[in-house]
């Protein structure tokens, strides 16, 4: 990532205010206060911690000297209460993941939650004691807390309280490795700061000096600079990523003209779909038994039974209450899934909850564009038990398989040609035995279906891609008769 013009190259970590930059240290322009996010400088009680601004390192990504103690906390909304345990154990894992240790959790029934503090000062000041008996750093949220929630909070448990987003912005923050990926995440978390920087008191007020050292009143502050610096930051990162969209546009337009397929690999994080693109493809994907391990998308060829080839594309995975600033920063990656031609979606038949990982994922397919695109269901993890047969048979059209071990591929890959080629329409062919190259054409880009010798001609009975049809239409415009059955 280049270095804007204020010298300042940020990689904004998913932690309550940190922002540091590219040697993971907080970056600081000459005789200007540091962004800040969360509390008063002249807060005396302070705990370590660091997730949030109360001690702890300030580090890029989280690698601490020692694994933070968590505390969670959930609100359940009367009526709302189906999937609370497990979204907490989701969170849980989500904690594991980031580098720390959960020490305990509280949920607490409410109407709706407090405006000022989530949970009601009474649930905070319990909160609080239990945080001082497990010694706890940080306390995370299960939702979103508002800047000004987050800023009681803090004030209230003398501890960092960060929720969900921000702990999964941290791990994408830690598992990005391209130039494409670090500027999504960046940008997501830029977009999470901003309403979340608070001054510091009077430090943060600049007075201009005048002539015998009179004043002329208030100066700029430092937090009004800071904004100015973070708003061109994020003008920056949006610029480059639509370069990126158009790059993509221009291959996605080309990968159409040239006929060829393109299936995309979607579904909740750590359900096997790096897995299987290597089962498939030997892609060489990183895989590792974790959440998000893998937000770069990869393209590999597959090869069809029959002989065609097709593209197939890794997508990030997806988690329950996916943060807003995420979905709308990786539309640039995600681009690939409302183009698809196929969205293969693979589930975890062993997770507790199948049925709701499938809707969320397809939630966040709708909200991308992608919610009309033919799916291809995958139970993977075949290979634990009969939960993914059980939920292939109950579920027709679709396929059990286990990535890890090979069980079914042979079947997922016939399912996923039988699906490209019925969604291709029939067409009859009329061609002059002059045309030799039209049917040469025709027999290597199409399925046939059947074909008859006439006297003065060939007729074809054939499956073509649009951009297919046109070049054959291309190939003889007069002698090639056509039409649909």
């Amino acid at each position: 990532m280049s270095i804007d013009e204020d010298g300042w190259e940020p990689t904004v970590v998913g932690q309550a205010g940190q922002v540091a930059g590219p040697n993971s240290e907080p970056v600081q322009e000459a005789d200007a206060e540091p962004v800040t996010a969360g509390h008063p400088a002249e807060t005396a009680e302070t705990h370590r911690g660091g997730f949030g601004e109360f001690g702890g390192e300030s580090r890029g990504l989280i690698e601490r000297t020692f694994r933070e103690k968590i505390l969670l906390v959930a609100v359940v909304v009367d009526g709302h209460d189906d999937d609370t345990d497990a979204s907490l154990d989701e969170l849980e894992l989500l904690v594991d993941t980031a580098g720390a240790d959960v020490v305990g959790r509280l949920t607490q029934r409410r109407r709706a939650p407090d405006p000022a503090t989530y949970v009601g000062s009474g649930k905070a000041a319990e909160i609080k004691q239990m945080a001082e008996a497990t010694d706890c750093d940080t306390v995370v949220f299960d939702d979103q807390l508002s800047p000004a929630q987050q800023f009681n909070l803090e004030k209230l448990l003398g501890r960092s309280a960060i929720d969900r987003t921000a702990v999964i912005l941290d791990i994408f923050a830690q598992n990005a490795s391209s130039q494409e990926g670090k500027a999504q995440v960046e940008l997501a978390q830029l977009r999470y700061l901003a309403p979340r920087l608070k001054g510091r008191g009077k430090a943060l007020s600049q007075q201009a000096g005048g002539l015998g050292g009179a004043r002329r009143g208030p100066g700029e502050k430092a937090l009004e600079t800071d904004r100015r610096r973070l708003d061109r930051r994020v003008h920056k990162l949006e610029a480059e990523l639509r370069e990126v969209r158009q790059h993509r546009s221009t291959q996605s337009k080309a990968r159409r003209r040239s006929g060829v397929a393109h299936v995309v690999i979607v579904g909740y994080t750590n359900a096997g779909k790096s897995s299987l693109e290597n089962r498939l493809t030997d892609a060489g994907v990183l895989v590792e038994d974790r959440l998000f391990a893998t937000l770069d998308p990869t393209t590999r060829k597959l090869a069809l039974p029959g002989g065609e080839v097709v593209l197939l594309t890794d997508t990030v995975g997806f988690v329950r209450k996916l943060p807003h600033e995420l979905v709308e920063a990786f539309k640039t990656t995600l681009s690939v899934v409302p183009e698809a031609d196929l969205l293969v979606h693979v589930v975890d038949a062993s997770a507790p909850d199948p049925a709701g990982e499938i809707a969320v994922v397809r939630a966040i397919m709708a909200e991308i564009g992608g919610g009309d695109r033919p799916e291809l269901l995958v139970f993977n993890k075949a290979d634990r038990g009969a939960d993914a047969a059980r939920l292939a048979a109950a579920t027709p059209g679709s396929v059990a398989v286990s990535a890890a071990t090979g069980q079914g591929i042979d079947g997922l890959v016939q399912a996923i040609g039988d699906r490209l080629r019925s969604q291709r329409p029939v067409i009859e062919l009329h061609i002059p035995w002059a045309r030799g190259d039209v049917i040469a054409a025709v027999h290597a880009l199409g399925e046939e279906i059947s074909e008859v010798s006439e006297e003065e001609q060939m007729v074809m009975r054939t499956r073509l891609q649009e951009e297919q049809r046109g070049r054959i239409s291309e190939l003889e415009q007069v002698a090639v008769g056509e039409r649909r059955r």
